[in-house]
Protein backbone atom coordinates (compact mmCIF):
# COMPACT_ATOMS: atom_id res chain seq x y z
CA UNK A 1 0.00 0.00 0.00
CA UNK A 2 1.37 3.64 -1.12
CA UNK A 3 0.11 6.46 0.02
CA UNK A 4 0.23 10.40 -2.17
CA UNK A 5 0.08 13.74 -0.66
CA UNK A 6 0.57 16.78 -3.10
CA UNK A 7 3.83 18.63 -1.55
CA UNK A 8 2.27 21.81 -1.87
CA UNK A 9 -1.22 23.62 -1.86
CA UNK A 10 -2.84 24.05 -4.92
CA UNK A 11 -4.77 27.08 -6.26
CA UNK A 12 -7.69 25.36 -8.02
CA UNK A 13 -10.67 27.67 -9.31
CA UNK A 14 -9.50 30.28 -6.43
CA UNK A 15 -9.81 27.57 -3.94
CA UNK A 16 -6.85 26.41 -1.87
CA UNK A 17 -6.48 22.56 -2.33
CA UNK A 18 -4.19 19.61 -1.86
CA UNK A 19 -4.53 15.89 -3.48
CA UNK A 20 -3.95 13.63 -0.66
CA UNK A 21 -4.62 10.18 -2.51
CA UNK A 22 -4.59 9.73 -6.75
CA UNK A 23 -5.07 6.84 -8.97
CA UNK A 24 -1.66 5.42 -8.77
CA UNK A 25 -1.48 5.32 -5.25
CA UNK A 26 -5.56 3.43 -4.78
CA UNK A 27 -4.75 1.32 -8.61
CA UNK A 28 -7.53 3.97 -10.08
CA UNK A 29 -9.96 3.10 -7.60
CA UNK A 30 -10.14 6.54 -5.84
CA UNK A 31 -8.80 9.99 -5.69
CA UNK A 32 -8.95 12.20 -2.45
CA UNK A 33 -8.79 16.22 -2.61
CA UNK A 34 -8.71 18.22 1.09
CA UNK A 35 -10.36 21.46 -0.39
CA UNK A 36 -8.35 23.09 2.26
CA UNK A 37 -10.21 26.74 1.63
CA UNK A 38 -13.07 27.67 0.03
CA UNK A 39 -14.30 31.14 -0.14
CA UNK A 40 -17.65 32.54 1.07
CA UNK A 41 -20.19 32.08 -1.86
CA UNK A 42 -17.97 30.60 -4.13
CA UNK A 43 -19.82 28.07 -7.12
CA UNK A 44 -18.07 26.81 -9.87
CA UNK A 45 -19.92 25.82 -13.62
CA UNK A 46 -22.59 23.78 -13.89
CA UNK A 47 -20.50 20.39 -14.79
CA UNK A 48 -21.40 16.93 -14.95
CA UNK A 49 -18.89 14.19 -14.53
CA UNK A 50 -19.15 11.51 -17.01
CA UNK A 51 -17.09 8.68 -15.65
CA UNK A 52 -16.39 9.53 -11.63
CA UNK A 53 -18.58 9.88 -8.83
CA UNK A 54 -17.91 12.86 -6.93
CA UNK A 55 -18.47 12.94 -3.00
CA UNK A 56 -18.41 15.67 -0.17
CA UNK A 57 -17.05 15.70 3.46
CA UNK A 58 -18.06 19.05 5.30
CA UNK A 59 -15.46 19.22 7.65
CA UNK A 60 -15.81 23.36 8.31
CA UNK A 61 -18.59 25.74 6.68
CA UNK A 62 -21.97 25.42 5.15
CA UNK A 63 -21.92 24.01 1.54
CA UNK A 64 -25.09 23.59 -0.92
CA UNK A 65 -24.88 20.87 -3.49
CA UNK A 66 -27.02 21.65 -5.95
CA UNK A 67 -28.35 19.11 -8.16
CA UNK A 68 -31.58 19.27 -10.69
CA UNK A 69 -34.60 17.88 -8.82
CA UNK A 70 -33.07 19.32 -5.11
CA UNK A 71 -30.42 21.09 -2.99
CA UNK A 72 -28.71 19.40 -0.16
CA UNK A 73 -27.50 21.83 2.62
CA UNK A 74 -24.35 20.61 4.04
CA UNK A 75 -22.61 21.19 7.34
CA UNK A 76 -19.35 20.07 9.38
CA UNK A 77 -20.04 16.10 9.71
CA UNK A 78 -22.15 15.82 6.56
CA UNK A 79 -21.28 13.77 3.35
CA UNK A 80 -23.29 13.69 0.22
CA UNK A 81 -22.86 12.33 -3.36
CA UNK A 82 -23.12 13.89 -6.66
CA UNK A 83 -23.55 10.43 -9.25
CA UNK A 84 -21.45 10.32 -12.51
CA UNK A 85 -24.35 11.52 -15.21
CA UNK A 86 -26.02 14.29 -12.70
CA UNK A 87 -25.35 17.84 -13.56
CA UNK A 88 -24.40 20.07 -10.46
CA UNK A 89 -22.78 22.78 -8.50
CA UNK A 90 -22.01 23.94 -5.39
CA UNK A 91 -22.39 27.28 -3.54
CA UNK A 92 -20.28 27.50 -0.58
CA UNK A 93 -22.51 29.64 2.83
CA UNK A 94 -21.94 32.76 4.41
CA UNK A 95 -17.97 32.05 5.74
CA UNK A 96 -15.17 30.22 3.94
CA UNK A 97 -15.75 25.94 4.26
CA UNK A 98 -13.67 23.17 3.70
CA UNK A 99 -14.39 19.86 2.64
CA UNK A 100 -12.77 16.52 1.21
CA UNK A 101 -13.73 15.54 -2.16
CA UNK A 102 -13.45 11.65 -2.95
CA UNK A 103 -13.74 10.55 -6.47
CA UNK A 104 -14.85 6.82 -7.69
CA UNK A 105 -12.82 5.73 -9.49
CA UNK A 106 -9.86 7.96 -9.69
CA UNK A 107 -9.49 10.92 -11.89
CA UNK A 108 -11.26 14.19 -10.65
CA UNK A 109 -8.00 14.46 -9.03
CA UNK A 110 -6.13 14.49 -12.68
CA UNK A 111 -8.09 17.47 -13.53
CA UNK A 112 -7.41 19.88 -10.35
CA UNK A 113 -3.66 19.19 -10.83
CA UNK A 114 -4.23 20.20 -14.61
CA UNK A 115 -6.23 23.54 -13.76
CA UNK A 116 -4.13 24.58 -10.88
CA UNK A 117 -0.88 24.14 -13.50
CA UNK A 118 -2.93 26.88 -15.83
CA UNK A 119 -1.05 30.14 -16.56
CA UNK A 120 -4.12 31.61 -17.07
CA UNK A 121 -7.92 30.78 -16.66
CA UNK A 122 -10.59 31.02 -19.02
CA UNK A 123 -14.18 29.64 -19.70
CA UNK A 124 -12.74 28.28 -23.17
CA UNK A 125 -9.81 26.85 -21.34
CA UNK A 126 -11.18 25.36 -18.30
CA UNK A 127 -14.07 24.12 -20.91
CA UNK A 128 -11.42 22.13 -23.17
CA UNK A 129 -9.12 20.59 -19.58
CA UNK A 130 -12.23 19.76 -18.55
CA UNK A 131 -13.57 17.61 -21.64
CA UNK A 132 -9.85 16.15 -21.41
CA UNK A 133 -10.81 14.91 -18.32
CA UNK A 134 -14.45 13.45 -19.09
CA UNK A 135 -16.29 16.70 -16.93
CA UNK A 136 -18.42 18.64 -19.38
CA UNK A 137 -19.47 22.34 -18.53
CA UNK A 138 -22.81 23.03 -18.48
CA UNK A 139 -22.98 26.58 -18.24
CA UNK A 140 -20.78 29.52 -16.15
CA UNK A 141 -20.76 29.61 -12.39
CA UNK A 142 -24.22 30.77 -11.34
CA UNK A 143 -26.17 28.57 -13.64
CA UNK A 144 -28.20 26.08 -11.31
CA UNK A 145 -29.28 22.55 -12.60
Amino acid sequence: MSTTTSPQDLDFLGSRARILTDAQATAGRLGLIDMISVPAGHMPPLHVHHTEDEGFYVLEGEVTLLLPDRSVECGPGDFVLAPRGVPHAYRVGERPARWLVVSSPAGFERFVAAVAALDELDPAVLGAVAAEHDIEILGPPGTLP
